[in-house]
């Protein structure tokens, strides 16, 4: 009798027990967007939120979630929580899954936390001006490639609401594949960030080395008031001032003169132009010349140049002038008033506290606020809990499978894309290479022959390794005519014992002195590329 007495109790105990660690596991919110969000979320009705919302399927999949539905708009939706979310006592898990089906090139895929709102505030006029607790998701954009975490904390001293940035967050994933983004934050004040449950990033809310700005503001600041003495002086090194220029520094020489040693070489062509007109250029039929003025033929190197040591007018090179010293400069001393660098003093800093713990507003509200060029964003699986083994859970049973599906469909997508162009992975690499070289700005006249060689090579793909060094030889070639000109190189033979002995100096030191020849030879290299045909209305 007595055991039944007591069984029953303990009994009772267990089950009680039992419902409390159920209850506790409970996620504190949680939308799984299985059904349409509307009357639930609220759209905000503010004009620049054009951005139309879409209860929609994952691509691939028969799991709904909440779609960014065009391009270039600003959305915003507002869910309102039945109870607030308090952050300050324990462990608070803040998760979610997105999927961005056409890629991510400039668009936010974040979640703000809200924390309660002023009187009158209502959830159609939700839009980037409403305060939140916490910022954070994805965020790309030309350099911006970040997840971002964002904290809202209010100064105790000010009683203004900071803002305080995650210095080095992770980057967003690059695929079009589901991803779940977790924040922990710890009552040791730990904050962690994973990215499909991986740690990404590991901080204290109080590291000054991880939060711009530091939570804690620092315990002195320079004294705004304080200045530099007039009379400061911060310069370490001088110049002496009892040095003299000695007579013989002549500022004057030039640093290059003619070599009058060098001589003309053997069967240098005077008479023969480095350019002539393309012998089988002709005129275009539809060529008016009382509209396009008259046709000149393009320019092609000189044939006869070929096998001669040079064309055109010879003029003697140049070479280091020995009596060449530069602008004269008196040699620097030690500063004997020199003071160091100079800092205003140091003052206690009016808006520092101490915390023992952050201050967190709490979790009132859950808003999407983001503008973005991109559609096909996919939003799904949004979690609040206070238990990291709950929040795993759900990454298991709601993300994970989508994306092993995901992952082995591309997998087949880019093994089929190979097979039917005939292409590997490297090779295609290797081409997008190539097709970014041909878009270099100086390369634009050769443009057109490159992709040509490219285009060929996609379709011999055994010849990858050939192609990479003709588009490198055209490239060198392009390289060598915009630095040195299309005049030929003289003889070696032809030069003197001064001329070699001085050649190693005066290429490493030579100023820009050639600057009119280069100028002379670019204006030859423009009236060498065909005339352009002028429109009737520039005329």
């Amino acid at each position: 009798m007595g055991g039944g007495k007591m069984a029953a109790p303990l009994l009772l105990l267990l089950i009680a027990s039992s419902l409390l660690q159920i209850w506790a596991s409970d996620p504190l919110f949680y939308e799984s967007f299985d059904e349409p969000f509307e009357g639930r979320w609220i759209v905000a009705e503010k004009e620049d939120y054009k951005g139309l919302w879409e209860h929609s399927k994952s691509d691939g999949h028969e799991d709904y979630g909440l779609l960014v539905s065009e391009k270039a708009r600003k959305y915003a939706i507002v869910k309102e929580l039945d109870e607030p979310v308090i952050l300050k006592d324990g462990t608070v898990v803040l998760q979610f899954e997105v999927r961005l089906q056409n890629g991510l090139e400039c668009g936010g895929a974040y979640l703000k936390y809200l924390r309660p709102q002023g009187a009158g505030w209502s959830p159609k006029g939700f839009d980037n001006e409403s305060p939140y607790t916490i910022m954070f998701g994805p965020d790309k954009c030309g350099s911006t490639n970040k997840v971002h975490f964002i904290l809202q904390h209010k100064n105790p001293k000010t009683g203004k609401f900071v803002e305080h940035h995650l210095k080095y967050p992770p980057s967003v994933p690059s695929d079009k594949l589901s991803h779940v983004y977790t924040a922990i934050l710890k009552p040791d004040n730990e904050l962690r960030i994973l990215v499909d449950g991986e740690e990404k990033k590991k901080t204290n809310f109080f590291s000054a080395d991880d939060l711009e700005p530091a939570l804690i503001p620092p315990k002195t600041i320079p004294d705004p008031d304080d200045k530099k003495p007039e009379d400061w002086d911060e310069r370490a090194k001088i110049p002496d001032p009892d040095a003299v220029k000695p007579d013989d520094w002549d500022e004057d020489a030039p640093m290059e003169i003619e070599d009058e040693e060098a001589v003309k070489p053997e069967g240098w062509l005077d008479d023969e132009p480095e350019e002539v007109d393309d012998p089988e250029a002709t005129k275009p039929e539809d060529w008016d010349e009382d509209e396009d003025g008259e046709w000149e033929a393009p320019k092609i190197d000189n044939p006869k140049c070929e096998s001669a040591p040079g064309c055109g007018e010879w003029k003697r090179p140049l070479k280091r002038n020995p009596e060449y010293k530069g602008k004269w400069h008196a040699p620097l001393i030690d500063n004997p008033n020199y003071k160091g660098i100079w800092k205003p003093q140091e003052i206690d800093n009016p808006d520092y506290f101490e915390l023992d713990k952050p201050d967190f507003e709490p979790i009132a509200a859950i808003g999407i606020e983001i503008w973005t060029m991109q559609d096909g964003i996919l939003f799904d699986n949004i979690l609040i809990t206070g238990d990291e083994k709950v929040a795993e859970s759900y990454r298991s049973e709601t993300w994970k499978p989508k994306y092993e599906v995901e992952k082995e469909k591309q997998k087949a997508e880019d093994a089929a894309a190979e097979s039917s162009d005939g292409l590997s992975g490297f090779q295609k690499k290797v081409f997008d290479v190539l097709y970014k070289i041909a878009d270099v700005p100086f390369l634009e006249p050769y443009k057109i022959k490159i992709i040509d060689v490219i285009e060929k090579a996609e379709k011999q793909p055994n010849v990858t390794i050939g192609i990479l060094v003709s588009v490198a030889v055209v490239v060198a070639t392009v390289i060598f005519r915009v630095l040195f000109g299309r005049k030929k190189p003289q003889a070696p033979v032809a030069m003197t014992a001064t001329e070699t002995r001085n050649s190693g100096a005066a290429e490493s030191e030579a100023p820009g002195s050639n600057d009119d020849d280069e100028k002379e030879e670019n204006d030859k290299d423009d009236a060498s590329a065909p005339r352009a045909r002028r429109s009737r209305r520039e005329t």
